[in-house]
């Protein structure tokens, strides 16, 4: 600090100056403690999430529902939020600094398998073909970015690009689906498979890719719940009124109990709402934005999340798409206010929960 100051003070010795406050910047060590604080924090708050996690799983009779082992199916199911919360916390920062040969940055992803090593071989499940899948799917993805990076971005905003296409569908298709159902083949464990995609999608575009302005980000602003909430006061009438048109909506009276009000929310924010929001407006619309600008971006991204929607239930649920589009007007919106997944985010879980305890 004592070179900065000296350099301000000295305007006259401005090469002086600059060269010091470079090396201040590079070589102090301090620069490098927000992060690892984060990270502390990160971990605390980890521990306190899976607290939570393991007796909502034994309020929704989890272990019944799998037929036992519980114990291996929750850690399989930990190691796989690992990556998920920790994104959020800066851990991408650590890793680019971290890992330097680009063999081990595409091979490092692979590790993603071992939840499903983990969990498979307990119950005596383990299946050759599916540890493939898990395995090849992170590794392919990192090692296309790595080797294969998108052209002319070093100097512009990211675009999308046909590496970006074929990332994207590889962590789309099979969640969308359900490809990969048969892994983790039990009632209440669909979000493993997810999980799993969303770490490797956060793992090949902000280690590998190094995609900026995606707003992956857990660490809140008032504004962002600020910003979520009121995206959702906009759409709410929107779809109340169109909704109940079309019959899609149907209102109910009564209040729900509080468990069920948490676990909705819970759930619907962690395994929903976040991979949803991170794909389709951190992701995609921030690509598309970055070649198409930001109002056709948001529109084609939100037409396509209402699409994703068409087979719920099949053959298609043309209501459900209309409103999923419009409602992707206002996620993208509220993502587009800052670039932070956790504002659009914040709408979606607010949208799903009205919707699941008040009008299905």
């Amino acid at each position: 600090m004592t070179a900065i100051h000296d350099g301000i003070g000295c305007l006259r010795w401005r090469q002086h100056a600059t060269v010091n406050i470079m090396r201040v910047t590079t070589r102090n060590p301090r620069g490098d403690k927000p992060v690892n604080k984060s990270l502390l924090i990160a971990a605390g708050l980890y521990a306190a999430l899976l607290i939570a996690f393991w007796f909502a799983a034994i309020y929704f009779d989890m272990p019944r529902r799998i037929h036992g082992h519980l114990p291996s199916s929750f850690t399989a199911f930990a190691l796989l939020l690992a990556p998920y919360w920790f994104f959020g916390f800066g851990l991408a920062d650590v890793l680019r600094k971290s890992l330097g040969r680009p063999l081990v940055r595409v091979l490092l992803p692979g590790v993603l398998v071992i939840p499903y090593l983990i969990f498979s071989i307990a119950r005596g499940e383990f299946r050759w073909e599916y540890a493939g899948v898990l395995f090849s799917i992170p590794v392919f993805t990192a090692g296309l970015f790595a080797f294969l990076p998108p052209s002319g971005e070093r100097h512009s905003a990211a675009k999308f690009s046909w590496q970006d296409l074929v990332a994207l569908s590889m962590f789309f298709l099979p969640v969308e689906f359900g490809l990969l159902g048969r892994t983790f083949p039990y009632s209440g464990l669909a979000a493993m498979p997810k999980l799993l995609l969303v770490d490797a999608a956060l793992y090949s575009y902000l280690v590998v890719r190094k995609l900026e302005g995606v707003g992956y980000d857990f660490r809140p602003r008032v504004r962002d719940f600020g910003v979520g909430v009121r995206e959702c006061a906009l759409y709410a009438p929107v779809a109340m009124i169109l909704g109940v048109a079309l019959h899609f909506l149907k209102p109910h009276a009564g209040w729900p109990t509080a468990p069920r009000a948490l676990g909705a929310l819970l759930i619907t924010f962690f395994f929903v709402a976040v991979p949803e929001e991170l794909f389709f407006r951190g992701l995609l619309q921030n690509l598309l934005q970055g070649r198409l600008g930001r109002q056709l971006s948001l529109l084609i991204a939100s037409v396509l999340f209402g699409l994703s929607h068409f087979n719920k239930p099949l053959p298609f649920n043309w209501r459900y798409v209309l409103l999923g589009s419009i409602a992707g007007v206002f996620y993208g919106r509220a993502w587009r206010d800052r670039h932070r997944v956790l504002a659009s985010a914040t709408t979606h879980t607010l949208v799903d929960v009205l919707w699941s305890l008040w009008f299905r």
